[in-house]
């Protein structure tokens, strides 16, 4: 329920603050005094979209916050899992600032949130019933949505949707595989010579670094043959060579060897040395004929660098990169080469599908009908209760093609009169025959939350048709907060809230004020709804007589 609302800088509204409470809350005031913008700064705190024209003259930022009480438990439970905010005692804060360039700051429970997590609890929280209700009345488009709501065949429009989802991805691939023939056989013929290039190559991991390595190397043959040369001589080859050197060291260390522990250590230590040096000169000696190569293998070499070269130009920027280029063409040409095999498989896969999917419409199709046909009595009933005895109200359910809501539109058709066959509604409904259809069905949807709010639902009635609305109302009321701005003195009287919203002026600003009336006040008020300014002694008995007429009613 929502219990408190604060305005900050909002149009003509510079400070302001209502507490509601249970019930029906009503707003009333002379036009332009700023009703609306009360209602416009509820819709700011529960998501709607917000413009930066709504911040005042002069101001640097318009702000809206709202405290709800008593919060259901599984709007709670959503809060915890889906925002990570935990209330206390049942109480939720949630506030929206309009910056003058029209950026937005929400929080919720003190936490800064998302435009769109705003929306997504604001829907939990309230709902705002308007002109724009009226408006998807007259859209023929929201007509199966309100019938789906009322019959809650949402279950049975998720089973729908998820086999018409998958039927449309069987068919897209169908259609993608019965392209022109020939460009399959285009596409065929390039994979395949592209395939034929590459695997004649008998291209090796990591082959290309090993043969630039190997060219290097053949480059500076010459060079590194003379430095091998003499290392070997130095070390092995000469008659004064190192190897020589060090086996005379180590005959020399061998004889004295055995006389301590530590000569023993160096005698082996030389030895060391000794070996290693030979070991070297053997690998250096290896090398030399490791430079006695091919002549030309270093032609071989740039002639297969320069093939892996254009290759890569075509298929990648490495070795690995044309390997999987290859591996992806290998797959491609396999899957265009079982394309008719698929295409047959397609075939039984979509026509299963289309089966399924035409069993789930014609369940869906029953539900909408059950639905469509309680809906029509309930309407009927209720329109009965707003002072419309003769009115008709039916749905038309029309086939359509499979499609992704189901089988079927629907057509809210209506007739006010006696004798009048039902049309559609967008066609003839005036503005209060409207507001009072969308009054009878937000009294018979299962959308409900625990707050109402109604923006000139009195639109277009009056006399009795206007005590039968305010009857209506105050029943709603009875199981929900019921918020709404009216001008008609029948409504007005029903409030167990009442609010007046007026406009005065400071200097040279208007300030629009709002304040709770006591009984008397109300009185006066309801009087001046009726007469207009100057009241009437006997306009104030009319008033006083409307709200002990609403107050036996409840």
């Amino acid at each position: 329920m929502l219990s408190h609302l604060h305005i900050e800088n909002l149009a003509v509204i510079d400070s302001m603050d209502i507490v509601f409470g249970a019930g029906l809350n009503l707003l009333t005031g002379e036009t332009g005094a700023g009703k609306s913008i009360v209602i416009d700064a509820l819709g700011a705190v529960l998501g709607a979209r917000t413009t930066r024209e709504l911040v005042r003259t002069g101001a640097a930022a318009a702000h809206a916050g709202a405290v709800f009480t008593d919060v259901e438990a599984d709007i709670a439970e959503w809060l915890e899992a889906s925002l990570g905010v935990e209330l206390e005692d049942g109480e939720l804060s949630v506030s929206r600032d309009i910056m003058a360039d029209g950026r937005t700051v929400c929080r919720i429970a003190g936490k800064t949130a998302t435009v769109a997590q705003l929306r997504d609890l604001g829907a939990k929280l309230a709902q705002i019933h308007g002109q724009h209700d009226s408006r998807m009345l007259l859209d023929e488009d929201s007509h199966l949505v309100l019938i789906d709501d009322f019959g809650r065949t949402q279950e049975a429009l998720s089973t729908y949707q998820v086999i018409y989802d998958r039927w449309r991805t069987l068919v897209t691939e169908r259609e993608k595989l019965l392209r022109d023939d020939a460009d399959k056989v285009r596409r065929a013929d390039t994979l395949i010579y592209q395939l034929e290039e590459i695997n004649a190559a008998d291209l090796q991991p990591d082959e290309d670094k090993n043969l630039v390595q190997r060219r290097d190397f053949l480059k500076n043959a010459r060079k590194i043959a003379e430095a091998v040369n003499i290392t070997y001589q130095l070390i092995y080859g000469g008659e004064e060579s190192a190897s020589d050197a060090l086996g005379e060291a180590s005959r020399a260390m061998s004889g004295v060897a055995s006389i301590n522990d530590e000569l023993t250590g160096l005698s082996e230590r030389v030895d060391e040395l000794m070996y290693a040096a030979r070991d070297v000169a053997e690998d250096v000696r290896a090398m030399l004929d490791v430079l006695e190569s091919d002549p030309g293998e270093l032609e071989d070499i740039e002639a297969r660098l320069d093939r892996l070269y254009r290759l890569k130009r075509k298929y990648g920027g490495t070795i690995e990169d044309i390997l999987a280029f290859a591996e992806n063409a290998q797959a491609e040409l396999e899957a265009i080469e079982r394309s008719d095999e698929r295409l047959a498989e397609l075939n039984l896969l979509c026509e299963d599908a289309l089966s399924e999917l035409k069993n789930a419409a014609a369940v869906l199709t029953d539900e909408r009908r059950i639905a469509a046909e309680g809906m029509r009595a309930r309407l009927a009933d209720e329109l009965r209760g707003l002072d419309m005895p003769n009115a008709k109200f039916e749905i038309n359910l029309k086939d359509t093609e499979l499609y992704g809501n189901g089988a079927e539109t629907a057509e809210f058709l209506f007739s006010a009169n006696k004798g009048e066959p039902p049309k559609p509604l967008a066609k003839i409904a005036s503005g209060g025959e409207l507001s009072r259809v969308q009054l009878g069905l937000m009294n018979i949807l299962h959308s409900g939350v625990p707050t109402m709010v109604f923006d000139e639902v009195d639109t277009g009635i009056s006399g009795h048709a206007a005590q039968m609305v305010a009857v209506k109302l105050k029943s709603v009321s009875q199981s929900r907060q019921v918020l709404c701005v009216t001008h008609l003195p029948q409504i007005a009287a029903a409030a167990d809230r009442h609010f007046h919203i007026e406009k005065d002026s400071e200097g040279e600003r208007a300030v629009t004020r709002v304040r709770e009336l006591e009984q008397s006040e109300r009185v006066e008020e309801i009087a001046r709804i009726i007469g207009g300014a100057n009241v009437a002694e006997e306009t104030k008995k009319a008033a006083a007589r409307l709200i002990e007429n609403a107050n036996s009613r409840r």
